[in-house]
Parts: structure tokens; C-alpha cells; sequence
């Protein structure tokens, strides 16, 4: 008998249990359908108006599905910050429901803004009217055009609600594709040189002939390409307001040849009190840009000049030949990666020592260039106390490619503990650190793989 009513008892809790679950469920899905004002993807956004008391903002997107602004002039849109507002509206959280039969919005200061969305496949827009802000917690009393009830919407929308025209344009309109600029000529308030790529390297033309440290010259490009407007001061440029902003005697003037693609792009630059005014010749706007660039723009031709006395990783390296005194050897790594002497001996190498010696080659930087006309005799080049050759595997593109690389050896400073080396590249000379030079062997059991140098002892 205490068991049937203990059992009638436990259905009876799980029915009230299902019940309460239930109820609370639909309260829930209730409650979270109310706390949204709007809920629409915001993928679907077609249009957009943003009315202010200074004036709307049209936002529309192209058959591309790329934003442009159509209203109060015609420009393409920073799509990060129409996508946003876009976001921002159609997922709209409520934070409080203020009156849910508004009799009077002018308590309210509604419509003070309004936001318009047009959604594909929706015949009607979404139309939101923003108030005042609430003093209380910085929130937004709204209401949508629609509906009687007045809310308030969060208070992030704050920093959105707040921007201007500017704010929306897209920015970086100079950009272009860096990658296929082939020639750069410079000319700046201190300083002018040219350069030009060939293959995957920039080289300095003028005011001297010599490698270029590539990520210098390319990264001048980027920040060209990336200029960003703060403000746009021109439209459509006349000549008077070229000469308004001093672009008739731009301080810098950078030309782009990009000869595949058949055009040269100019940029001119010129700095006044605290703005840099700026455009280009395939541009009819003239921005205001932050001034960082022009730090990179005034740097000398010395600056940019690749220090490196040769472009190599020594993890790329697969063959090394050295000669120095009664020296004269070569050494080749097989395919699992272990050095073996091809000559004087077949010996296989000390792995270590032969990879901290290339690696000592690898980080030669100059301190200091010797340009043209030099006479190699005066530092003892025409007859090098050293010379280091290496052969590394490079991968261009889909193909793989042999590299050879040689280092002349000259007179060492012991006093200044410097050394004077060539690149069988180039014309001109380095200056460098002599402390390398220990890194070269004495003997041959130096370099001999230690198992090896054991027989050698034996012998």
C-alpha cells in the first residue's frame, strides 16, 4: 500500500516537474522574443538611412554587394562600418521596455534620429526612431516607426550614433596593387633616388648602383597603398586648390611605374603646419593623411641599401667549397641532411661546425660600404687571403632553383677588427666585423666528423 502511493506521488511529481519546465520554457523564448526590437540577418541589408539632425546618410550596396554612399554625394563606403551599423540594427537588443502605449514620443525627444533598413525580399523597410539619451546609464530611448511601445537600446550604440560622413567613407582610396610596381622614383624635401625590381629584388639606381634592402622599399609601398584619408578636403581638384594645399610644390613626389599593367600612379605629398595634404594623378581627392610615412619618405638612399653581404638561409645551403692557405676544400650535404667532404678527402663532416660556419657568413652585415672607383689591390682583393662559395636551393615560385654564392676575402684591420669583403655580385665592398674569421678551420680533422677523427688518431 505505501509503495502504490509513493509511486502515484512520483508520477504525479514529474507531471508537475514537466509542467513547471514547460511553463518556464515558454516564458523564456517569451521574454528573449521581447528583448529583441529587431531580429533580421543583417547579411540582407540591401540599403540603409541614417537621418541625423545634420543631415542623411544613404548607404546602398552595388551588384557586387560592395557598400557605396549615395547620399549627400556619391563614394565608396568603409565596409566594416556600414556592415556594423547594419549589424547593430538588426539585431537589436531592447534593455528596457519604458511605456509600452506611448501617448507623447516629444518627452523622449523622438525621432531626434532615424535609422531605415531595406532587407532583400522584404517589401516594407525596418524604421527605427532613437531619442535622447538617457542620463541614467547612457542608454537610447527608441521606438520602431510601427510599434507603440518605447524602449531604451543599449548604450554602445552610443560611439555609432556619433559618427560622421567621414567615418563611413572607405579610406584608403589611393590603394593599388603593390606587387606590380617595377620601378619607384623618389623625390622628398632632403633626399631623391630611384630604384627598380628585377625578378624578386630591389635595386638602387641612383644616387648609387646597389642592392636594396626589399622590405624597406616595399614597405614605402604598403604605406602608400594604405594611406588613409582623416578628412577629405578636395572632390573633384581644381587648380587653385592644388595650390591652396601647396600640391603644385608638393614636398614629396613619389612615382610608381607598373609596366604590366600599363600605368604610372604619382603620388604628391606636402606638409603644412600640423596636416599632410595628399593625392595622386588617378585621383581627383585630395586628403588630409597622418604624417607617419614621411619619416620613411625622408630616408636616404645609404638608409635603404641592403647591409647583408649575401641573401642566403643556411638551412638552404647544400654545398660549400673553401679556400684559404693550403685550404681547398669542398663539402656537400645529401638528401638526410649530413655534410660530406667531396675533396681533399670522402670523409663525412662535422655537421655542427659546418652549419655555424655558414650561418657566421649568413649574418655578415656591413658597417660599412666601399663604392666605386675603388682599386681592389688597396684592400687586398686582387688576391683574396679567403674565399667562400655556396650553393643553396631556392624555391621560385612553383620551381625549384640552384643559387651560387661568393665571398672574397681581403686585408684585415686587427686594430680596428674589421675586414674588407666582396660579393662576386656587386661592384662595391663591405666593411665588416672580423671576428668571422675564427670560425675557419686550421686543419682538416677540425671539420671531420668525431667518429671519424678517431680512426684519423689511430692511423
Amino acid at each position: 500500500m505505501k509503495f502504490k502511493t509513493t509511486l502515484i506521488l512520483f508520477v504525479l511529481f514529474l507531471v508537475l516537474l514537466a509542467a513547471v519546465l514547460l511553463f518556464e520554457s515558454r516564458e523564456k523564448g517569451r521574454k528573449e522574443k521581447e528583448e529583441k526590437l529587431v531580429s533580421l540577418p543583417a547579411e540582407s541589408v540591401q540599403k540603409i538611412s541614417f537621418k541625423k539632425e545634420d543631415g542623411v546618410m544613404t548607404f546602398q550596396k552595388d551588384e557586387k554587394g560592395e557598400w557605396l554612399i549615395t547620399e549627400p554625394l556619391q563614394a565608396k563606403a568603409d565596409k566594416y562600418e556600414v556592415d556594423r551599423l547594419a549589424q547593430d540594427f538588426s539585431d537589436l537588443k531592447i534593455e528596457r521596455v519604458v511605456e509600452a502605449q506611448a501617448q507623447s514620443l516629444e518627452k523622449y525627444e523622438i525621432p531626434k534620429s532615424e535609422i531605415t533598413l531595406w532587407y532583400k525580399d522584404k517589401e516594407k523597410p525596418v524604421k527605427i526612431l532613437i531619442g535622447q539619451e538617457n542620463p541614467l546609464d547612457n542608454t537610447f530611448f527608441a521606438k520602431k516607426d510601427d510599434e507603440t511601445k518605447v524602449v531604451l537600446i543599449p548604450s554602445h550604440l552610443k560611439s555609432l550614433m556619433e559618427k560622421k560622413l567621414v567615418d563611413f567613407r572607405q579610406k584608403d582610396i589611393f590603394k593599388f596593387e603593390t606587387n606590380e610596381v617595377k620601378a619607384v622614383k623618389l623625390q622628398a624635401k632632403n633626399t631623391r633616388w630611384e630604384a627598380e625590381k628585377k625578378e624578386e629584388e630591389w635595386f638602387l639606381k641612383s644616387p648609387v648602383q646597389a642592392l636594396a634592402e626589399t622590405s624597406k622599399i616595399e614597405g614605402i609601398m604598403t604605406s602608400l597603398s594604405n594611406l588613409k584619408a582623416k578628412e577629405f578636403v578636395s572632390e573633384e581638384k581644381k587648380e587653385e586648390e592644388i595650390r591652396k594645399y601647396g600640391l603644385d610644390k608638393a614636398e614629396y613626389e613619389i612615382n610608381l611605374a607598373m609596366p604590366l599593367a600599363n600605368k604610372e600612379l604619382t603620388f604628391l605629398l606636402h606638409k603644412e603646419a600640423d596636416k599632410v595634404y595628399a593625392t595622386t594623378s588617378q585621383s581627383s581627392k585630395i586628403i588630409t593623411a597622418e604624417d607617419t610615412l614621411l619619416s620613411d619618405l625622408e630616408k636616404e638612399a645609404k638608409e635603404l641599401r641592403e647591409k647583408e653581404v649575401a641573401k642566403f638561409y643556411s638551412w638552404d645551403a647544400n654545398k660549400l667549397h673553401i679556400k684559404k692557405g693550403e685550404i681547398d676544400w669542398t663539402i656537400a650535404k645529401d638528401k638526410d641532411d649530413n655534410w660530406f667532404f667531396e675533396s681533399p678527402t670522402k670523409d663525412p663532416a662535422d655537421k655542427d661546425k659546418v652549419q655555424s660556419f655558414l650561418r657566421k657568413i649568413e649574418s655578415l652585415e656591413a658597417s660599412e660600404f666601399i663604392d666605386p672607383p675603388l682599386n681592389l689591390k688597396d684592400f687586398g682583393l686582387d688576391s683574396p687571403q679567403a674565399e667562400v662559395q655556396i650553393w643553396t636551393k631556392e624555391r621560385a615560385e612553383k620551381e625549384e632553383k640552384s643559387k651560387e654564392t661568393t665571398i672574397f676575402i681581403g686585408n684585415e684591420d686587427k686594430e680596428a677588427k674589421k675586414v674588407v669583403v666582396k660579393n662576386a655580385r656587386f661592384d662595391y665592398l663591405f666593411r665588416v666585423d672580423s671576428a668571422f674569421l675564427e670560425e675557419f678551420p686550421k686543419e682538416l680533422k677540425d671539420w671531420i666528423k668525431p667518429q671519424e677523427k678517431k680512426e684519423e688518431e689511430k692511423k
